[in-house]
């Protein structure tokens, strides 16, 4: 029986994203972004979990085959999903980095200070393709250490271990209905609409 994966909820209702979340993406965004875009992840990947379970794996060649496909699209909407469920939690605070003092700690012992960390970070997003990701991780299996990384589409450019703390949405799709091409306003009202207690919660469960 293929394993179903499942549509995770965010931290706040559909009618709630809207108020906590206008400074960063218009109210349609919060529904399209979340119902179609993330939602359509989950459902592909239920749909290749199901494809994979009749797949011919004696036909898989270094060209093109059926397992070849289904296994590089799994990858592809698995980090879709992950990062999109880390995206919601993340969003609907007030951007004060003083109710995750845990994670603001480790960011001033890493970055020096949290306003060098939000230059860094924004670098980063602002450094992403048009489709691609901002993120804090924490890179568990090498250094330790905090980093902010970009990543383009979903996964290239991904750390091997790195658990993301901070995702930030820079496909097009996630802005321009309010914003148009104003990446770098987005990135900033992203940062300012931070929710530091859940960031919080995210640190010490993964990392402390």
């Amino acid at each position: 029986m293929a394993y179903e994966w499942k549509f995770k909820a965010r931290p706040y209702s559909d009618d709630e994203a809207k108020k906590l979340l206008s400074g960063v993406v218009s109210p349609e965004t919060t529904d399209w972004h979340y119902n179609k875009h993330h939602k359509g992840y989950v459902v592909a990947l239920n749909t290749i979990e199901k494809g994979l379970e009749s797949t011919d794996r004696s036909a898989a060649n270094g060209n093109y085959s059926e397992v070849g496909e289904l296994k590089r699209r799994f990858t592809w909407n698995h980090a879709g999903t992950l990062l999109h469920d880390v995206y919601w939690e993340v969003l609907g605070g007030d951007g004060d980095v003083s109710k995750g003092p845990d994670v603001k700690a480790a960011i001033e012992k890493e970055f020096g200070s949290v306003d060098k960390w939000k230059e860094d970070f924004k670098a980063s997003a602002m450094a992403a393709k048009l489709s691609g990701w901002g993120l804090l991780v924490y890179d568990q299996l090498y250094s330790g250490r905090l980093l902010n990384v970009l990543v383009d589409e979903h996964q290239y450019g991904a750390i091997w271990g790195g658990i993301p703390l901070i995702s930030c949405d820079v496909f097009e799709h996630a802005y321009y209905h309010k914003d148009g091409p104003g990446r770098a306003g987005y990135i900033d009202n992203f940062i300012n609409n931070l929710h530091w207690g859940r960031i919080n919660d995210r640190y010490k469960k993964f990392v402390k």
